[in-house]
């Protein structure tokens, strides 16, 4: 059987996602799809808008196989580790033979020559890193020059008119921190892309019949008439969301963290230090900060700067509400993934997870095991859940232990 993955979050499910997935049906000619999708908390550093279970039955409903939970350590991380993760996964699982990554570039090659160079450095492209930061550049900005006169040299490739817009899109880094995991791993997995269709991955506005999920958040969170994006959601997941809303679900959102972060920060002696991001006395500008805030965009305003970016402060602030501060995460998130949890699967997914069974390095979850000596992400994923539970009464604080996956 030939397997192609897609890791994506689903938050929510929108025309672009399934675009994503007939395309990967398309270009790989698979037979079935894996997704991996984050759990309870996003990449940005935020709630998932809808839980975990019910994002991965959509995903089936719309095409994916088989659905498996990024575990909370790497999901909630920098593009390199939410990337490593996922790679590290997949690759452990060892049935996939290819991933398909959207990009706003939708072009394979610079990609991949940009992350071959990253992960494989010459000496003559770290010798021009080291010039161009001695002379006072920041970090980005000098590995931007470096990559720029280092791709000159080479014949094969012209980044001249595409280095800066691909080094400053959100989905082209993903891209390249992808294929830096498969290059570091020496994975046999082949990489695609395609080019993202629509609205920006940032856009907060509907402007495309593919808009972003962040308008889409948006839009739900301020309550807007649903009936205005019907048409650009996937049929189930319109009207999944209307069912949601006629039966009182909790939607969770950033701000619903607000007073719980500020009772955890003025209570705890502002241990936010022990995020290994928080550094840099980024945690005494948090706590002080907080203490005058009257909301959570109150606090990221107030936070906010060009040295900390508002993801980067979300992520923050999401892994002190999960209570990160208390593991490791320095190192959790640099090993590979130990673990696959399912979430959901169809007739196809069942006969992947077969496979999974007969090839896979690490163990298979539906329910989560009680046990004493239980691994520290999976501590953290049950972690997450409870804390969501907090933001999202819909779901039970236990859920990790009383869900099995969704099957169709």
């Amino acid at each position: 059987m030939k397997i192609s993955a897609i890791i994506a979050e689903y938050n929510p499910m929108h025309k672009g996602h399934i675009l994503h997935i007939n395309k990967t049906r398309e270009l790989t000619n698979c037979d079935g799809i894996i997704g991996v999708i984050s759990g309870n908390f996003v990449q940005r550093g935020q709630p998932s808008i809808i839980d975990k279970w019910t994002r991965a039955e959509l995903a089936v409903l719309n095409g994916i196989d088989l659905v498996i939970e990024l575990p909370s350590v790497y999901s909630i991380s920098s593009a390199e580790f939410f990337s490593y993760g996922a790679i590290s996964l997949l690759n452990n699982i060892n049935v996939v033979d290819s991933l398909c990554f959207g990009s706003e570039c939708g072009n394979l090659e610079p990609i991949y020559y940009i992350a071959n160079t990253l992960q494989n450095p010459s000496y003559e492209y770290l010798d021009l890193l080291r010039k161009y930061i001695a002379s006072g550049l920041p970090y980005f900005t000098a590995r931007s020059k470096a990559l720029f006169e280092i791709s000159q040299n080479n014949i094969d490739i012209n980044l001249t008119n595409s280095l800066e817009s691909i080094l400053s899109s959100s989905n082209n880094i993903l891209g390249i921190e992808y294929c830096k995991s498969l290059i570091k791993l020496n994975s046999s997995i082949k990489a695609f892309t395609i080019k993202r269709q629509g609205d920006d991955y940032n856009c907060q506005y509907i402007n495309s019949e593919f808009p972003s999920a962040t308008a889409i958040r948006k839009l739900i969170e301020n309550d807007y008439d649903l009936n205005s994006i019907k048409n650009l959601l996937p049929d189930s997941v319109y009207e999944k969301i209307i069912s949601l809303y006629k039966n009182n679900y909790d939607f969770a959102f950033s701000k619903d963290m607000f007073k719980f972060l500020r009772y955890k920060c003025l209570t705890n002696n502002n241990n936010i230090d022990k995020i290994p991001d928080a550094n840099e006395g980024l945690h005494n500008k948090i706590y002080k900060s907080i203490i005058n805030s009257t909301d959570f965009e109150d606090l990221m305003s107030n936070i906010k700067s060009k040295r900390y970016s508002y993801t980067r402060l979300s992520r923050i602030l999401c892994q002190y509400f999960i209570g990160f501060d208390n593991y490791d995460t320095e190192i959790l998130r640099k090993a590979s993934c130990p673990y696959a949890r399912i979430l959901a699967f169809n007739k196809k997914g069942l006969e992947i997870l077969k496979l999974i069974k007969k090839n896979s390095y690490i163990p298979l979850y539906s329910k989560l095991p009680k046990s004493k000596d239980m691994n520290s992400c999976l501590e953290l994923d049950i972690l997450s859940t409870k804390a969501y539970s907090i933001l999202n009464k819909s779901i039970n604080p236990l859920a990790d232990y009383l869900n099995s996956p969704v099957i169709l």
